[in-house]
């Protein structure tokens, strides 16, 4: 509906004034008292045609008929305010019923190939509320795109390789090096071979037995079913990140320092040069995220989606740019950042750290709340803004809990249809042509109806800007 208005406006204000591709917002009000739908055309139109924005509102209204409006206001300064008919409404969910879990798709993707990748925690730990924000939203995300028909991959990259695999392994043999503690890596020591005492193997092993046994069915707990799991460690034992290194080589955008081979990351927009290679020949996350990347490229996608912590800010933007001005591939990649997630309990922050073996396992919170609850929360909130996970108020069974509503609301509802299905009137019910909709009339059913309007082009907001996957 919000694209029909829009058309019909922008025709209206050709065929009146004469202008064409008039700048002007159809929105929804704050305030349902300002109708359904309200357009500022009036107000932007005002300095061109040097006219009160009223009048122009007043001649504009006077040519707008519509089946479908019950009635069309004016208000200071200058909007346009459009109120839907309850029939309207009613009608659109006669087609909800009908089309069911088809309602809201669209052709705005074009079947374009979206490869989106999330989560990518290091396999040195089980996973935790603070970096399992993006998992949600992700699989969120990709659910809104694939409506809007884009082929969409969801990825995850598993980080095994390198520096912390290494640190991993020197935890579970547990010697003057180790960084990780935890009960998990108690019980790695315990089921390690004892004939496996080279630091390297150790952790490569124990990287494989957390992504196994404990990263793959969180996930999958928390309702995300990747469709890949990429290996750092094939970057590196294919060659691909010796040739990026070469190709940058090639290009002067590196050079030796200390006994390390440095990126010019500055001329892609960092505010310091990064190290490539360490000097104990060890390669940096630039040196494989600009490999991976490359292959995400050479995989034929249109679109690369990165949701990424908020402290990977800098190293994504550099990556961003070797996308843009090194591989010359435009727009490519877009980029999500996700601020922190803070576990509160008893009105206390439960402060965390993998190395110090103190964190909140995603696993123990879907066991006590469920994934419903845990998405949910996750949803709620724009990437932008920080959660504070309340874990008194998750567990709470009251109206204070807004999961716990909606989980309440949803099975009173089932518990109604079930009746209406059972009772002797239940063949009738299930008649959709003798359900009379003109009784949905309640102010809390018109307000319901309005939500659910919107959806379809909610559906295509998010497709186009990735924000509301949820919230708002």
């Amino acid at each position: 509906m919000k694209k029909e208005l829009e058309k019909i406006i922008q025709k209206l204000v050709k065929d009146l004034f004469g202008l064409e591709q008039v700048g002007f917002a159809v929105d929804y009000p704050k305030d349902e008292k300002f109708g359904d739908y309200s357009t500022n055309v009036a107000m932007v139109l005002a300095g061109r045609l040097k006219k009160n924005p009223i009048q122009i509102a007043e001649i504009i209204k006077s040519k707008l008929s519509f089946d479908f409006i019950d009635k069309i206001e004016i208000v200071a300064p200058g909007y346009i305010n459009f109120y839907l008919s309850p029939e309207y409404f009613q009608n659109k969910v006669k087609e909800i019923n009908e089309k069911k879990e088809e309602y809201g798709n669209s052709n705005v993707g074009e079947n374009k190939k979206f490869l989106i990748e999330f989560v990518s925690a290091n396999p040195t730990g089980p996973i935790h509320l603070g970096n399992a924000r993006g998992g949600p939203l992700g699989d969120a995300l990709a659910n809104v795109l694939k409506k809007s028909n884009h082929q969409v991959k969801k990825e995850y990259y598993v980080n095994d390789f390198g520096n912390q695999v290494l640190m991993l392994g020197h935890s579970i043999l547990k010697d003057e090096q180790a960084q990780y503690r935890g009960d998990y890596v108690d019980d790695l020591a315990l089921q390690k071979d004892k004939e496996m005492n080279d630091p390297m193997e150790v952790g490569n092993w124990g990287a494989n037995v957390i992504l196994e046994k404990f990263i793959k069915p969180t996930c999958e707990g928390l309702g995300v079913d990747f469709d890949g799991w990429f290996s750092e460690k094939s970057l590196h034992t294919s060659g691909k990140v010796d040739e990026i290194v070469q190709m940058l080589r090639e290009k002067n955008l590196i050079y030796e320092k200390d006994g390390a081979v440095w990126f010019k990351s500055t001329e892609f927009g960092d505010d310091k040069d990064r190290v490539l290679i360490k000097s104990n020949g060890f390669k940096t996350y630039s040196a494989t995220d600009f490999a991976y990347h490359k292959n995400k490229i050479e995989r034929g996608f249109d679109k690369l989606i990165n949701i990424q912590g908020a402290d990977h800010h800098k190293q994504a933007e550099v990556v961003k740019s070797f996308v843009e001005n090194f591989l010359h591939e435009g727009k490519k990649l877009d980029l999500i950042m996700t601020q922190i997630v803070r576990v509160i309990k008893d009105g206390k922050e439960i402060k965390m750290s993998k190395r110090k073996g103190i964190y909140f396992a995603l696993d123990d919170l879907l066991e006590e709340v469920g994934k419903d609850a845990v998405r949910f929360i996750f949803t709620s909130y724009s990437p932008t803004s920080h959660i504070n996970f309340d874990l008194n108020l998750a567990l709470e069974r009251s109206e204070k809990n807004p999961v716990f509503y909606v989980q309440y609301a949803h099975a009173r509802i089932c518990s109604i249809l079930k009746k209406a299905e059972d009772d002797e009137a239940g063949e009738r019910n299930k008649n959709k042509e003798r359900v009379e909709l003109s009784l949905l009339a309640h102010e809390k059913e018109m307000s319901l109806m309005r939500e659910l309007e919107k959806f379809p082009e909610l559906i295509k907001e998010i497709s186009r800007t990735y924000e509301r996957t949820f919230f708002g």
